[in-house]
């Protein structure tokens, strides 16, 4: 009876003694200095102090200070004349009109900003607008709940 051949080599485990096939004590890390030691943070460049990528950065304190700030989806009050009139102006309604795609909207949401051509039709406003944006669909007929 013929057993299989083993495909998957078994993982090299570094450091457990002489046996494992990278020099036991230093576990092919080299010698001496910091990299052999412990962790080197994210963010250590050596001695390098004046042009160091921290000090390079634009100041931005707090917890989420490498977080990217997420921004609203702009629409311009000309692009909703592609709907229906009568529509009532939420994520779902733009994005059944292919003005916005879904997935790509972040914790911003959506924002339908003054400009354009001119409003025709009459829309039920759900979403934030700029003033002017609320002023443009009022005269249109429009409503803001």
């Amino acid at each position: 009876m013929d057993l299989p051949k083993i495909v998957n080599k078994s993982k090299k485990r570094r450091g457990k003694g002489y046996g494992s096939g990278k020099g036991g004590h230093t576990s092919g890390r080299g010698t001496k200095g910091q990299k052999s030691r412990g962790k080197i943070g994210i963010l250590f460049e050596g001695v390098k102090v004046k042009k160091s990528l921290l000090r390079r950065l634009p100041i931005s304190r707090g917890k989420g200070k490498f977080k990217a700030k997420d921004k609203p989806v702009v629409i311009k009050t000309g692009e909703l004349n592609k709907l229906k009139s009568g529509t009532t102006l939420s994520i779902k309604a733009l994005s059944d009109a292919k003005l916005v795609d879904e997935k790509k909207i972040g914790k911003g949401g959506v924002k339908i900003l003054a400009g354009g051509d001119k409003l025709e039709k009459k829309f039920i406003l759900e979403l934030p607008a700029s003033k002017r944006a609320v002023e443009i669909i009022k005269q249109a007929g429009g409503s803001v709940k």
